[in-house]
């Protein structure tokens, strides 16, 4: 199964479409501190909907201990600053799909520590600034997903 992870999360309709998303997926969701928002935000739960109570969410206090956590799993960040298109990735079961804040997105310092050949990009218009992250998690997630043939899903 992959997993889905929000380094410091700033906007709650992201992280709580982001949340649907992975309910309907079966896959996990991690939060990065510090998040710009608390869990129980009015937006956050407009736009996770009843999906809250069925999300497997984790809260980590840094990027590290998620890491620990998940006993050094591999994983890809997604940035506009990466040189692969994302379909060019192979997606394995454990695998972490790593994304920024919306405002910044992921430090230079963390994609570089991570491995630049595991930085993934959406193919843009040379003079677009960035994708919505929600709406960019969606399509990372389900190319994984398509790679694995869509496991458990109907």
């Amino acid at each position: 199964m992959l997993q889905v992870a929000l380094y410091e999360p700033e906007i709650p309709p992201n992280t709580g479409n982001i949340m649907r998303l992975c309910v309907n997926t079966g896959c996990p969701l991690h939060l990065i501190k510090p998040l710009g928002f608390t869990l129980d935000d009015k937006q956050l739960r407009r736009a996770g909907l009843d999906y809250r109570e069925f999300a497997k969410v984790q809260v980590h206090d840094s990027l590290e201990a998620m890491i620990s956590s998940l006993d050094e799993p591999r994983i890809w960040t997604l940035s506009t600053r990466g040189t692969r298109n994302y379909t060019e990735a192979n997606y394995r079961d454990g695998d972490v799909l790593l994304f920024g804040p919306e405002t910044r997105g992921l430090p230079a310092a963390t994609l570089d520590d991570l491995g630049v050949h595991r930085c993934l990009r959406v193919p843009m218009f040379p003079d677009s600034r960035s994708l919505n992250l929600s709406n960019t998690a969606a399509l990372v997630l389900y190319e994984g997903l398509r790679q694995q043939g869509f496991p458990g899903m109907a």
